[in-house]
């Protein structure tokens, strides 16, 4: 795990400049890698890379970056790790490449990889994150690829004439003269939500390299961006682009070899991930793992702890808040399968202080709450541990999330209506007040069992209403469900021109096989946008702003492509998801220690956003402010504002997104 930056510009600049400038913007990530740094330049070919080292494999300086291969017709910046690097030397050896090893570390297996097979045929080999910027000297190529699923960020762009890229955007903000504006498209598609979609930054010119592709730059780039992001594949100036992996073709592939024994899937599941987590588990530094008590970090525990001789370090983090703290399940987990248990608890205090340091941490505007939660946990396993495995992606592979079950059973229920029917329902829920839906519904939860009441019944009903309209399908409502402001425009300001709100993935076309259901279809559409822009997004900066590893066993791919040739009666079962890897979990830990109403990992921000951090969150929401800065229609986010600070409504992930806008803008400014 590191950081790494660079630039390709037409050259003419002395070495010392190039190499100074690559170490300046390596030194603005120096949290991803504390342990070590390096710059390396071209000045003929005016290319520079500068790295910061985050010591996990060969702490030596034999793993120094940037690094160049044996021969010297590559050098490297990379971030990640190769986990079945091992294994690639041994077929190295048995091709007959035997370099003079330098050392053990991944980065040099890798250059001997790329050498010997080319860039893209290494790629397809490696099972591993990764982020990776290489030189070709031969070829005067630059080379930027990214991991299948997107664990590990990489940016590129144009910045003051030259070609920049880098592991988070505060390095190319280092690059001399950056004055890049805010792309109102992509402020478009984060208020939709809530987060910046790939392959669009915050700032125009600037590109989030895509999950599973490769960008190559031969010869000199040209000094002024393209219009729109480039998607694959593309070739344009000399810039071309491609998937090297896709999960599209993984699913078509799934479909035509599916498992239908289930007790064949049950016992390839647990192989393979018990794999996975056994070579994910493999460092030169101190490896722990989050735990919640939950279905997927239980999972990843318990097979780990299966397979070490000693107690597996693992950590939750509770909170004084009752309904927020899942600390006593994790330590009933943990106490069961004999973990060396560690508990953070923080006070709310604690946790809001967190939120000034959001803007640095994230680098553009985030507004997945649960980020500061993440944050805590990481920041309580650094103290004892350099890499933590964690539970991430379990609930897109297996079909955790509640909008599996709820999306495709309301829409069973409103399907036969016309479209203008649909459309006269949403506005009559609508003309019933907020407190009216409240009393309506207090006679029905009356008749519901124990404490299966529905809680803000005329919130709920009204933010249904808002959805209802204007859908089509189910595939409309999925895009109802994960929007947070349905209609961006009326928030955005400056978006003109026939082109309101560019599109995303979530408009690219489906697997040709394999999304029959609607379900599977939303759990495909996650793995392409939600899982990669905001979840690992969330867990990457969360962790390296305090220098730890964060590893995700779920996202060895072989696990992926297994999980999708599941049949989806195998994950989703009436109204509980991931009903495969529970039965893995259960094996190992009593079921009656893991069922039970699946929680995000939250915190009250709404409710402190009526109470400590209203002063706040009334400076950033000002309605003079907000028309002076230009970005956003001051209105609607007004109404919005009253309205959940008057109780009737919770408009906590609308309003927190422009909080985290704003503040974003406010240290950046």
């Amino acid at each position: 795990m590191c950081g790494f930056a660079g630039f390709l510009t037409a050259g003419g600049e002395a070495p010392g400049s190039l190499e100074a400038v690559a170490a300046g913007m390596a030194l603005a990530i120096r949290h991803r890698g504390p342990d070590d740094a390096g710059a390396w330049a071209d000045v003929q070919a005016g290319i520079a890379l500068g790295h910061r080292r985050l010591s996990i494999v060969d702490l030596s300086p034999g793993g120094h970056q940037p690094m160049a291969s044996a021969s010297g017709r590559f050098m490297i910046a990379f971030n990640g790790e190769i986990y079945n690097h091992l294994k690639l030397r041994a077929e190295l050896r048995a091709a007959g490449v035997a370099p003079a090893w330098r050392g053990h570390s991944d980065t040099e297996t890798l250059l001997a990889a790329f050498e010997h097979w080319g860039v893209e045929a290494t790629l397809h080999k490696t099972v591993g994150m990764f982020a990776i910027a290489l030189w070709d000297v031969q070829e005067h190529a630059l080379h930027l690829a990214r991991d299948r699923f997107g664990e590990k960020p990489l940016y590129y762009g144009w910045v003051n004439g030259a070609f920049v890229f880098g592991s988070e955007l505060k390095a190319l903000r280092a690059y001399p003269g950056f004055a890049n504006r805010v792309n109102r498209e992509a402020l478009a598609l984060y208020m939709r939500f809530t987060y910046v979609p790939a392959p669009y930054s915050i700032y125009q010119g600037i590109c989030k390299l895509e999950p599973g592709c490769l960008l190559s730059v031969r010869g000199q780039p040209p000094k002024t961006a393209f219009f729109q992001p480039l998607r694959p594949p593309a070739s344009w100036q000399g810039i071309t682009l491609r998937r090297w992996w896709s999960l599209a073709q993984a699913v078509e592939e799934a479909a035509k070899n599916p498992i239908v024994d289930e007790q064949e899937a049950l016992t390839a599941l647990e192989a393979r991930l018990g794999d996975a987590v056994r070579l994910q588990s493999l460092a030169d530094v101190p490896l722990g793992a989050f735990l919640s008590g939950g279905v997927d970090s239980s999972a990843i525990v318990a097979l780990m702890q299966a397979q070490s001789s000693r107690p597996v370090k693992t950590f939750t983090v509770g909170f004084e808040e009752a309904g927020f703290d899942e600390s006593p399940h994790a330590r009933a987990v943990a106490q069961h399968l004999g973990t060396n248990h560690s508990e953070m608890f923080v006070t709310a205090a604690e946790a809001r202080a967190v939120i000034g340091r959001l803007p640095a941490m994230y680098d553009e505007p985030f507004a997945d709450s649960s980020q500061i939660p993440t944050h805590l946990v990481c920041q309580a396993a650094r103290r004892h541990v350099t890499v933590a495995l964690s539970g991430d992606a379990g609930d897109e592979l297996f079909g955790g999330y509640n909008r599996y079950f709820w999306g495709p059973r309301i829409w069973r229920r409103l399907a036969w209506l016309p479209y203008s029917a649909r459309q006269a329902l949403g506005r009559a829920i609508s003309s019933v007040p907020v407190a009216g839906w409240d009393v309506l519904g207090k006679p029905l939860n009356a008749l519901l069992p124990g404490t299966r009441g529905i809680v803000r019944v005329g919130d709920k009903a009204h933010k249904l209403a808002a959805r209802l309209c204007g859908v089509r399908d189910l595939d409309d409502f999925y895009l109802r469900l994960v929007s947070e402001w349905q209609d961006p425009a009326q928030v955005v300001r400056g978006l003109g021109g026939p082109v309101i709100e560019p599109p995303s993935l979530l408009d690219d076309p489906l697997p040709a096989a394999g999304m029959r259901d609607a379900t599977l279809r939303m759990m495909y559409r996650d793995s392409m946008t939600y899982l990669p822009d905001d979840i690992l997004c969330k867990v990457d900066r969360a962790a390296m702003a305090t220098s730890l590893e964060t590893r995700v066993p779920f996202l060895d791919h072989r696990v992926a492509e297994l999980a999708w040739r599941l049949p989806l009666a195998l994950k989703v079962c009436g109204n509980e998801g991931k009903w495969a890897l529970r039965q893995v979990l259960y094996k190992h830990v009593p079921r009656e220690l893991i069922e039970r109403p699946k929680a995000g990992f939250g915190i009250p921000v709404g409710q402190w956003m009526r109470g400590p951090l209203r002063p706040w969150a009334e400076s950033l929401l000002d309605g003079k402010r907000l028309a002076v800065e230009g970005y956003f229609h001051p209105a609607p986010i007004r109404r919005r504002w009253a309205e959940h600070l008057s109780g009737d409504r919770d408009h906590t992930p609308g309003l927190w997104a422009v909080l985290m806008f704003q503040s974003w803008l406010e240290a950046n400014s």
